[in-house]
């Protein structure tokens, strides 16, 4: 039985960084998990922290996909409860016609962030 391997990444920003150099180190990383092999690459939805330098797993999901070419790439989750789940099924449909057979679509159920993050998130 073959061991599949996957990597998940939140895109850190260490101190001293910035949220763009951190984005391009997760694209570096996910080529990198490719070309030795990786079967995918996860990245994460975490809101309000400075830490981490993205919120938004669909559109870096995008991006990533376009920087790569076989490893398949997903969502380490994306927060269910505060988005429309059509619009998110819609949003990988376009993933995977883009990126046929190499989009997952990870979902979650917790609020992916401190209480503030949740309120604004959500509407009324």
């Amino acid at each position: 039985m073959k061991m599949r391997l996957s990597v998940l990444d939140q895109s850190p920003v260490p101190e001293g960084s910035t949220a763009a150099e951190a984005l391009k180190q997760t694209v570096r990383l996910a080529e990198l998990a490719e070309r030795l092999g990786y079967h995918r690459f996860w990245v994460s939805e975490h809101h309000n922290t400075e830490s981490l330098a993205h919120s938004s797993p669909e559109v870096f999901i995008s991006h990533i996909a376009a920087n790569t070419s076989t490893i398949r790439v997903g969502s380490g989750g994306v927060m269910l409860p505060h988005y429309s789940a059509y619009k998110v099924a819609e949003n990988f449909r376009l993933l995977e016609a883009l990126y046929p057979g190499r989009i997952d679509m990870g979902l979650g159920r917790a609020p992916g962030g401190m209480p503030i993050a949740t309120r604004a998130l959500q509407e009324g």
